[in-house]
């Protein structure tokens, strides 16, 4: 089969195109025929070494794939050959073929195609369980999207809409702004022209944001924590801008507000029932058609690395996704 290799860790120009051994399901593995595979932020950082995880080389990169099961291990009893699931992958997506604990693949509906199942899993996840677990939002409490047009931003601004709130969408350009407008967001600042500090006190009557979704760190969470109303809370969930900022902790207890971290992939691990009740609210929505991704481009396999770098570089709006059939 085909992957993309990293062979060393270095910038995606370095990620090579390869014909390797496919992978075999065991035990309480599925098989999967990759169809399409969703491009994230973790892919810029785990072929540099510089995420939570480091694979032993060499290895694809790809932390979700959508496609079709064509072999289950023996322990696994919920899925089975010929199922259309989504996945989540953690590495190796970006090839045809590629094995996935049977707790990470979940069937999707015959009104999903695999292009948005690939695009859904991760963002969507995170976003839900960011709103919902982690800063429980209520009807009627403002929520701030931080890099609202992104894979993360604009779920949670979608999904901060289907739970009531009233959401202020932040980007840093009036094109992407307009992304999220149509996304439904009520308010929107643009932090390229605009002090994101002073914006938000005067969209919320200077009372402040109950909920701060920021998965962009850096300057933006310095501004936005002094933005936070009281009771509030700043859900960190990345850094895309590239500097991990630190919290003045005076700042915390003068709004009594809450920072709180955000990692999807280790709820869906250790609370599978919660996270399994998430996506059933998310397909509801996704029928609803209250919720779906916004897929800006697709790239051929051949092409993943210039997607991984796009995306490194912000200039993607909404999802990439690789085409790998």
């Amino acid at each position: 089969m085909k992957a993309l290799l990293c062979k060393a860790f270095g910038p995606a120009e370095t990620l090579v195109l390869e014909e390797v051994a496919a992978p075999r399901a065991k035990g309480n593995e599925v098989l999967l025929e990759v169809h399409a595979a969703g491009v994230n932020f973790p892919d810029t950082l785990i072929i540099e070494g510089n995420y939570q995880f480091k694979p032993p080389l060499p290895f694809s990169p790809g932390g979700e794939a959508a496609g079709v099961v064509t072999a289950v291990g023996d322990k696994v009893a919920h899925l089975k050959v010929g199922d259309r699931v989504m996945a989540l992958t953690g590495w190796g997506s970006f090839a045809e073929q590629v094995a996935v604990p049977a707790y990470n693949v979940m069937p999707i509906p015959d009104s999903m195609d695999f292009t948005n199942a690939a695009a859904f899993g991760m963002t969507y996840g995170t976003s839900l369980h960011a709103l919902q677990q982690r800063a429980r939002l209520q009807p009627g409490e403002t929520l701030l999207v931080l890099g609202a047009s992104g894979g993360v931003g604009l779920a949670a601004v979608e999904i901060g809409k289907a739970m009531g709130a009233r959401v202020i969408a932040a980007a840093s350009s009036a094109a992407k702004l307009t992304v999220a407008k149509n996304a439904g967001a009520d308010e929107l600042i643009d932090y390229a022209t605009q002090n994101l500090k002073d914006e938000i006190k005067r969209l919320t009557n200077g009372q402040g944001a109950d909920v701060i979704v920021d998965p962009v760190g850096g300057v933006l969470f310095d501004q936005a924590i002094r933005g936070i109303a009281w009771n509030g809370r700043l859900l960190v969930i990345g850094f895309a801008s590239g500097r991990i900022p630190e919290l003045p902790v005076n700042l915390a207890l003068l709004k009594g507000a809450a920072v709180l971290g955000v990692f999807w992939g280790a709820f869906a691990q250790r609370q599978p029932a919660d996270n399994a009740a998430n996506f059933q609210q998310l397909l509801q929505w996704f029928a609803e058609g209250k919720v779906k991704p916004l897929v800006s481009q697709t790239y051929p396999l051949e092409r993943a690395a210039e997607a991984i770098t796009a995306l490194g570089q912000r200039k993607a709006v909404g999802k990439l996704v690789i085409q790998v059939r």
